[in-house]
């Protein structure tokens, strides 16, 4: 069984970041920004009020600190520094949490600190120190640093699938600063030869084996709702969609 967990509440102040509310119908777990790289308290509680209104579940996505570069530029930190800075804006939207009566669901890295934690062990690590803290599970990547520490460490974690996201000759994500559009089309393909085969296309056309335990779409994708029902048609077709 598969879920469908997307990124959101990463707007900030009068800034408008995607339509989470339109997107909630299609997806099982909400990962909201956490105040670094994006989001503000107020888009916080109102985005953990709407995914509740969804009987949606919600896990923080905490990022980097840089704002400018929407934290999908990657920075040198140690695992005291990645362990704090997870701990602390998980622990700022557990309060929004406590506030609506609704459970913390687990942790997601964002942007570079993802890929950073699927490339550096002391990263997944730190990661790791702070779902312990938590006491959830972690939204992860297989065949790197975050399967091979989580488990070691007995850390529950699901490997996620990217559709509206590149990947490269080895199997990792291409995280950029924009997501280009995908067509519908394009990505029920992409989630059925990941469900079936295990296998996506690289950007150079060779086929990169993934693991689809969780299927992700972000909200500043062009044509996001789109994409996310899609993902949901083709999981509730197959009969493998979860609420987790």
């Amino acid at each position: 069984m598969v879920t469908i967990n997307c990124d959101m509440g990463e707007a900030f102040g009068i800034y408008r970041f995607g339509d989470d509310e339109a997107c909630m119908p299609y997806i099982t777990h909400a990962n909201i920004a956490c105040g670094f790289h994006a989001s503000d308290p107020v888009v916080m509680a109102r985005t953990v009020r709407m995914a509740k209104a969804a009987s949606v579940r919600v896990g923080s996505h905490p990022g980097l600190p840089d704002r400018e570069g929407f934290g999908r530029r990657p920075m040198r930190m140690t695992r005291e520094e990645v362990a704090a800075l997870t701990i602390y804006q998980t622990g700022a939207l557990a309060g929004f949490l406590r506030a609506e009566g609704v459970e913390l669901s687990h942790i997601k890295p964002h942007g570079s600190l993802f890929g950073m934690a699927q490339n550096e062990e002391h990263v997944a690590e730190g990661i790791a120190d702070a779902a312990d803290v938590f006491g959830v599970p972690v939204i992860a990547y297989s065949d790197c640093w975050m399967s091979e520490v989580f488990t070691r460490r007995g850390i529950p974690f699901s490997c996620e699938f990217y559709v509206d996201i590149d990947y490269d000759d080895h199997g990792r994500q291409i995280i950029s600063r924009e997501h280009p559009a995908i067509s519908a089309d394009m990505v029920a393909d992409k989630v059925r030869r990941a469900l079936d085969l295990g296998l996506t296309r690289s950007v150079n056309g060779k086929d990169v084996k993934v693991v689809a335990e969780s299927i992700c779409v972000h909200s500043d994708t062009p044509g996001a709702i789109e994409v996310a029902r899609a993902v949901n048609d083709v999981l509730r077709d197959a009969g493998r969609l979860t609420r987790g």
